[in-house]
């Protein structure tokens, strides 16, 4: 494993369980539809995207300037070469670079909302089509997209926000020996970045590992059909428009599964999917507080089905 002195080890980030757990997912299965990562400045939220490009060897994270033109992110094509010759003269853009890797947008919610809709568009599709003056030209790009922002900076529009298959909330730790643990790690990264890595590098193989055999597993995945019927009434339930939810709940509970080893989902995994993928698309709650409160959604869902399973 290459090491980059200036990455940060994805496994010595302090907590954020949740949102290592939605890049980790990300990875092992694009389909899932990228993952936006919303929180206030100074929560490793850049720092857990590069960090997690590095542990793998077959990824490598493209960023979107802020400043992008369509050009830019879709590429263009030479029409006056074309007429010309009859030959198709097309010059990458950013989707091109991303094909087989991570694409990055720092403060997504920034961007113009026809290129959030074009970046959108091709993760979904898997592939970027480019037409101009009646010609058309396509490449494959089948790329994890990651957004992040900071939403006191805005927000995103609800369309937007629906197309995201994770989202995520992080705040600053709160607790004071994980606060305290932040510190420490930090700087002793930057006394001596090859010693730390070093500290991290069993438990970053082993994730590395891990990733590779759930990417493996995937697609020996199964569930059973009460599950199915469950993830349906929990978006009927919680007022979800449309069937994308329902859709990228089932993915991500196989890849739940798949990372945790196994060839069947439960209802733990759909539990935990639920967590990932609802809560930005709720039309109301069901609940009294503002937020989703999971433990109270953990009972709903086992008075549903029974005991939760493992």
């Amino acid at each position: 494993m290459n090491i980059r002195r200036d990455i940060y080890p994805f496994t010595a980030i302090v907590a954020q369980v949740l949102m290592k757990e939605a890049l980790i997912l990300n990875v092992i299965n694009p389909r899932i539809g990228g993952v936006l990562i919303r929180g206030e400045k100074g929560t490793a939220k850049s720092t857990a995207v590069r960090a997690l490009a590095d542990l793998l060897p077959d990824k490598k994270v493209v960023e979107l300037p802020i400043s992008s033109t369509e050009d830019r992110v879709v590429g263009t094509l030479d029409i006056e070469h074309t007429l010309k010759t009859g030959e198709k003269r097309f010059e990458p853009g950013v989707l091109a670079e991303a094909d087989g890797n991570i694409l990055y947008v720092d403060e997504v919610n920034l961007l113009d909302d026809h290129i959030v809709d074009l970046l959108l568009d091709a993760a979904a599709m898997g592939v970027n089509i480019v037409e101009r003056e009646g010609i058309s030209y396509s490449h494959s790009a089948r790329f994890v997209l990651v957004g992040t922002m900071n939403p006191e900076e805005g927000d995103l529009r609800p369309q937007l926000l629906d197309r995201f298959g994770l989202t995520v909330e992080v705040v600053g730790e709160q607790k004071l020996e994980d606060r305290v643990e932040v510190i420490r790690r930090r700087l002793a990264f930057e006394e001596n970045p090859q010693e730390f890595y070093n500290d991290y590098r069993a438990e970053q193989e082993k994730l590395a590992h891990n990733i590779e055999h759930a990417r493996e597993l995937l697609n020996r995945v199964s569930l059973q059909d009460q599950l199915l019927e469950l993830t349906a009434e929990l978006a009927i339930k919680l007022g979800v428009d449309g069937h994308r939810a329902d859709i990228t709940i089932i993915k991500t509970a196989k890849t739940l599964a798949a990372y945790r080893l196994r060839t069947e989902v439960t209802q733990q995994d759909i539990i935990r999917a639920a967590e990932l993928v609802l809560p930005h698309r709720m039309r109301r709650k069901p609940f009294e507080e503002s937020s989703l409160d999971f433990t109270d959604f953990s009972r709903w869902i086992s008075a549903q089905l029974g005991e939760v399973q493992g």
